[in-house]
C-alpha cells in the first residue's frame, strides 16, 4: 500500500520537502515492514536493481558494514528491490545483511518514489530500476532525494550529505 506524495519538480520524481510515500512490503523472511514502523526516526530508503548482482551486492555490503555508524547517528536503513522474497532471503543470508531488504514485485513503491523509469544501459534506453536513495526525516518528509546514484562509493557520498563523514 502506498500513499501519494506531493508533485515533484521533475515529473514522476520526488523532491526534498515532499511527504515520503508510505509503504508496507515483505522483507527477506516474509514479514511485513512498513515505513510507518519508523515514525519519529530518520530512515534511509534505497532502491537497487537486483539482489545477488555485483553492483547491488557492493552497495548492500557498504550499508551492512556502515550500519553501526548510521544507527549511532540515528538512521535506519531499508533496501527495496523488485526481487521476490525468496531471492531476498538468499541475498540477506549470503551477505549477512543486518538491515531489512524489502520486496516490491508489483513496482508500486518504486513508481511512487520515481525509482522506476527510463535509463541508459550500455548505450541503450531501457525501462528499469533507477538506483535511488531517499532520506526520510522523523516527520515523514524527504530530506534528500537522490536519483541515479552509483553503487560504488554510495555510502561515502551519502555520509557526506548527512554530515556524518
Amino acid at each position: 500500500m502506498v500513499t501519494s506524495a506531493a508533485p515533484a519538480a521533475v515529473p514522476g520524481r520526488l523532491a526534498v520537502g515532499d511527504a515520503a510515500p508510505l509503504f508496507s512490503l515483505p522483507d527477506a523472511s516474509g514479514d511485513v515492514v512498513s515505513l510507518a514502523d519508523f515514525a519519529g526516526r530518520h530512515v534511509i530508503v534505497y532502491f537497487y536493481p537486483a539482489a545477488l548482482t555485483p553492483a547491488c551486492t557492493t552497495q548492500a555490503c557498504d550499508f551492512r558494514d556502515g550500519l553501526a555508524a548510521l544507527t549511532d547517528a540515528g538512521y535506519a536503513v531499508l533496501g527495496i528491490s523488485k526481487d521476490p522474497v525468496a531471492t531476498l532471503g538468499k541475498f540477506a543470508e549470503q551477505e549477512h545483511l543486518n538491515f531489512p531488504v524489502l520486496s516490491d514485485e508489483s513496482l508500486e513503491v518504486h513508481r511512487a518514489y520515481g525509482a522506476w523509469g527510463e535509463k541508459q544501459l550500455y548505450g541503450k534506453t531501457v525501462t528499469g530500476v533507477l538506483r535511488s536513495t531517499f532520506v526520510v526525516g522523523p516527520d515523514g518528509v524527504l530530506e534528500h532525494a537522490l536519483y541515479n546514484v552509483k553503487a560504488k562509493g554510495h555510502l561515502g557520498m551519502l555520509r557526506k550529505k548527512l554530515k556524518l563523514a
